[in-house]
C-alpha cells in the first residue's frame, strides 16, 4: 500500500467545508478525475473515475463520520483497494484546514498511484485544490448531510428528527 497526506487550508468556516464535501455527486464539478458518484445509502456510494487511460467504478463505504470533524471510508472493491481519511479543523483565520489521508494498494490500473512515486499525493493535491477554488468560489454550501456514522451505521442529526413545535406546560 502507498500511503499520501495532503492538507489544504480553505477560506470557509468549517461547518461550510464539512457541508459541501458530503455532497458527494457534486464531486465532478471540481474534481477531474471523478466522473460520477451515487449516494446509494447513507453509509455507501458508487464512484466513477477517469484519469487519462486509467477509468473504473467502485464502491466505497463510510465506515465514520462525525460533523464537522471527519469521515473514515474504504473500498470495498479489490481494484482499487483503498482506505481514508478527511479531516476538518478550524484555522485561526475563522477558515477551515482539510487534511486527506489515503492507502491505495498496487494492484489493477489505478495501482499505478501506488507505484510512480509522488503520483498519488500530486492528484489528491491537486483534487483538494479544486475543492477549495469550488467552495471558496460558492461561498456557501450546496447542501449538507448532519447525520453521523458510527461502525457504517447511520445515525441521524439531532436538528433531523421531529420535535414537536407546541409547547409542554407542567400539569399541575
Amino acid at each position: 500500500m502507498s500511503s499520501v497526506e495532503e492538507t489544504v487550508e480553505i477560506a470557509v468556516p468549517v461547518r461550510t467545508a464539512y457541508n459541501q464535501w458530503t455532497q458527494f455527486e457534486s464531486f465532478p464539478r471540481f474534481m477531474r478525475s471523478v466522473r460520477k458518484v451515487e449516494q446509494i445509502k447513507p453509509a455507501l456510494t458508487s464512484w466513477t473515475i477517469a484519469a487519462g487511460p486509467l477509468h473504473g467504478v467502485f464502491t466505497a463505504e463510510i465506515v465514520e463520520q462525525e460533523p464537522d470533524s471527519h469521515l473514515v471510508w474504504r473500498g470495498l472493491d479489490r481494484r482499487p483497494a483503498h482506505r481514508g481519511e478527511v479531516s476538518f479543523r478550524p484555522t485561526a483565520g475563522g477558515g477551515t484546514r482539510v487534511t486527506v489521508r489515503m492507502d491505495v494498494a498496487a494492484r489493477g490500473a489505478a495501482g499505478v498511484l501506488a507505484v510512480v512515486p509522488g503520483l498519488a499525493g500530486r492528484v489528491v493535491r491537486g483534487e483538494l485544490g479544486r475543492f477549495k477554488e469550488y467552495i471558496e468560489g460558492l461561498g456557501q454550501e450546496s447542501g449538507a448531510w448532519r447525520g453521523a456514522i458510527r461502525a457504517g451505521r447511520p445515525r441521524r442529526a439531532e436538528t433531523d428528527r421531529k420535535v414537536s413545535g407546541v409547547p409542554c406546560w407542567p400539569v399541575g
